[in-house]
């Protein structure tokens, strides 16, 4: 066996041992938001309303027993464990199972050599994240799927060698901050962060080559592996590329461990979150408000003798997210937890796959259905019930709590008219799912002037759908996936920041997707925590009506 690199090698990140503690919410804030009517009615006539069931917690998402910190080791002796921590067979499943299945969205490498050698480095590197911290996301994604917390993802698009530095990081990671306090102090629930961050490089393209002016040439596919300048050397995919990902990755963790841990996320430190640029503006001035009901309730709580310095006051959980495209890099990034003898993705936390990519006999399920990592299923308006049903049982034979969470990205009326199909699904078959919605991808539309961008009132309206529907049907909205940063760019139009199309050009800075800006996603922020309280209001009226 070779021993890897353990988790006392870097400032804590996550709880190892799967507990959550959340900061008691000392009062209720009312939220100013647009004003939005629900037109739930038909849902409500044709639906009666469910109850949310109690869920039993595998072992294996609360690791009480467990050692800390865990040892990652490779080893070709795996003992008789024919079975994941989810029920899946192990018996014909190994890392690299999936390559004798059709494998899409991959790239095309010129030298087989060099990819080979490339992706051998990085077997031989520490990996990025731990199985126990894995583990600790996946018992606080159950707690979510039980209506106990709510889960924001936020984070760009691609991430970029050229844009990345310290101070990049630093400003994206401190919006989520932001925007979990929002929610946490106006809903009441505990929020689990996870950034798209420290390797969310790749993308899916719908066509393998780009045409401009009669020359084609490789689509971009993101910075691990190829550029997006419209060059031949440019374009063409590049091994080494894995490699300098692979470093941003483990510097941008670094970062947000340090972050997370080393006194920036304290709540005696809430005030000091807002960025620069956002000081006069409206989402800004409401920030510091909220921020100073926050301190005064610490002030509060230390006034009768509740020590503000245990740990969940000084630092947070964050975790890490992506997209698992490249298949290679996600291979040569398993290991074998030597706690559980389980396999686990250690690119990241959170693994997820596209539509383009989770086809059930395809290379991506083959290699999903043998981790266990917590993992995402991104669905549309054209995702079928059977279907769904079918892949998760695939995926999480034993129903474990918090394995899966099902991504819905539709547009607003789309997914009014279609989600509660998926949820009836799902639901009448008694399965585990943490439901979350992304309200980018089915809202982007192309200007007059070519740039790509998403009406932030279109997102707003797809996410306020999102919790009707799931209160008509009498289940939780377990969070939101966003594609955002703390920058002033302009990218999407509309909200209180007033960006219009002829704003878009000033600061479009995206590689990719456009993406809310600070103000933008702090402002959805609020309008969710309201909805959220409105919400929990009614749940509580109607049970004491009851």
């Amino acid at each position: 066996e070779r021993a890897f690199l353990s988790s006392r090698s870097f400032v804590r990140f996550g709880t190892l041992r799967g507990i959550t503690t959340a900061l008691p919410v000392m009062a209720a804030i009312s939220l100013s938001s647009a004003a939005l009517k629900p037109s739930v009615a038909s849902l409500r006539g044709r639906r009666t309303v469910r109850r949310a069931r109690a869920v039993a917690t595998r072992a294996v998402i609360s690791p009480g027993s467990a050692p800390s910190p865990d040892a990652l080791y490779e080893s070709a002796d795996r003992g008789a464990k024919q079975i994941s921590a989810t029920g899946a067979s192990l018996a014909d499943w190994s890392p690299s199972s999936w390559r004798a299945r059709e494998a899409l969205q991959q790239p095309t490498y010129e030298d087989a050599d060099e990819l080979e050698n490339a992706l051998a480095e990085i077997a031989n590197r520490p990996p990025l994240v731990f199985a126990g911290e894995a583990r600790s996301l996946q018992a606080q994604l159950a707690n979510a799927a039980a209506g106990n917390a709510f889960v924001l993802f936020g984070g760009d698009c691609a991430e970029s060698f050229k844009e990345f530095n310290a101070n990049g990081v630093r400003d994206t990671y401190r919006v989520l901050l932001q925007m979990s306090i929002v929610l946490m102090y106006g809903a009441g629930v505990p929020v689990v962060k996870l950034g798209r961050m420290a390797g969310q490089f790749a993308k899916p393209r719908s066509e393998d080559f780009e045409t401009i002016d009669g020359v084609s040439l490789p689509s971009y596919r993101g910075d691990n592996i190829n550029s997006c300048e419209f060059t031949p050397e440019a374009r063409r995919p590049d091994p080494s590329r894995l490699l300098k990902a692979y470093d941003q990755s483990c510097s941008t963790l670094n970062l947000l461990r340090a972050f997370s841990n080393g006194g920036y996320a304290s709540m005696q430190r809430v005030s000091k979150w807002n960025l620069d640029f956002m000081e006069d503006r409206e989402r800004g001035r409401e920030y510091r408000e909220l921020a100073a009901r926050v301190d005064a309730a610490i002030n509060f709580m230390k006034a009768c003798g509740i020590d503000e310095d245990k740990p969940p006051m000084l630092s947070t959980d964050f975790f890490t997210a992506h997209e698992a495209l490249h298949l290679g890099y996600e291979e040569n990034l398993t290991r074998l937890d030597s706690t559980t003898e389980e396999f686990y993705g250690c690119s990241a936390h959170f693994l997820w796959c596209g539509e383009r990519t989770r086809q059930p006999e395809g290379a991506h399920m083959e290699y999903f259905r043998g981790i266990s990592n917590p993992i995402g299923i991104k669905i549309s308006d054209k995702s079928d019930g059977e279907s769904v049903v079918s892949l998760i049982k695939t995926l999480n034979p034993e129903n474990v709590p918090g394995r899966i969470t099902l991504i819905s990205r539709m547009g607003a009326e789309k997914l009014r008219e279609h989600l509660p199909r998926l949820i009836e699904a799902v639901t009448d078959a008694e399965l585990n799912v943490l439901w979350v919605t992304d309200p980018m991808h089915g809202n982007t539309v192309k200007t007059e002037n070519g740039f790509k961008t998403r009406p932030f009132e279109r997102v707003r309206d797809e996410v306020m759908a999102f919790f009707e529907v799931h209160e008509a049907m009498g289940t939780h909205p377990g969070g939101v996936h966003l594609e955002m940063t703390g920058q002033d760019v302009t990218e999407c139009t509309g909200g209180t920041a007033e960006v219009t199309e002829g704003d878009l050009e000033k600061r479009y800075l995206t590689h990719c997707d456009p993406r809310l800006n600070a103000s933008q996603a702090l402002e959805l922020a609020f309008l969710m925590s309201n909805k959220l309280a409105d919400m929990k209001k009614r749940a509580a009226s109607a049970g004491v009506a009851r």
